[in-house]
């Protein structure tokens, strides 16, 4: 995650400022700046660091703490996107490519998505299937009664309910994530949603 949205740079540019070789910079100085300076995506391929603390580090004062929390402007990368959505990694990159989301912000080669954008298609409930649901920039048409209206997994969520009354929800989602994918919290809003909907139709 990239927070605020605010600028970065990558190793090369990195090197070129302190004036060496990239390969050199690798070698002989990446160990001890990465001590200090942490990727603003571990675990991907992309080594993106904040521009503000790189630039203290390498003159050395120093280094600024980074934002604490969640904000609208966060940039996310597919995977992150991915386990708000409840979704894979790749379904990211399938919704950018058809328009379900935008294509995002590219930079340094990574394509990242605001935490605004991921949680506004999250709370207006990814289609199921091919359709993908409503692209990026659409009208949203009639609001829903809550986001998951016209979701399929519903059905599947109540069936589980029905079918392990007295289980704990945490336990019902976690095995309903295993089975369907998705993640368990997702699955866990599904139960609350179809649990509420069966009362509601039994009234």
């Amino acid at each position: 995650m990239i927070p605020r949205s605010r600028p970065v740079i990558n190793e090369a540019d990195i090197a070129a400022r302190a004036r060496v070789p990239l390969a050199t910079w690798r070698r002989r100085d990446a160990p001890a700046f990465r001590e200090r300076v942490p990727s603003l995506l571990p675990g991907s391929r992309f080594l993106l660091y904040d521009l503000a603390q790189t630039e203290a580090y390498l003159a050395g004062r120093p280094i600024p703490a980074l934002p604490d929390g969640e904000h609208p402007e966060d940039l996310l990368t597919d995977k992150e996107a991915a386990a708000i959505l409840g979704i894979t990694p790749s379904t990211v990159q399938a919704y950018a490519t058809q328009g379900h989301l935008s294509r995002g912000t590219t930079l340094y080669g990574a394509r990242l998505w605001t935490r605004r954008e991921v949680h506004d298609r999250r709370d207006n409930a990814p289609g199921q299937g091919k359709g993908g649901g409503r692209r990026a920039g659409e009208p949203q048409g009639p609001r829903k009664a809550h986001a998951y209206e016209g979701d399929p997994r519903l059905d599947t969520a109540r069936e589980a309910l029905t079918a392990a009354t007295g289980t704990p929800k945490g336990r019902i989602a976690a095995a309903l994530a295993e089975q369907h994918g998705g993640t368990p919290r997702t699955w866990e809003r599904l139960l609350t949603i179809a649990a509420a909907t069966h009362d509601s139709d039994q009234t």
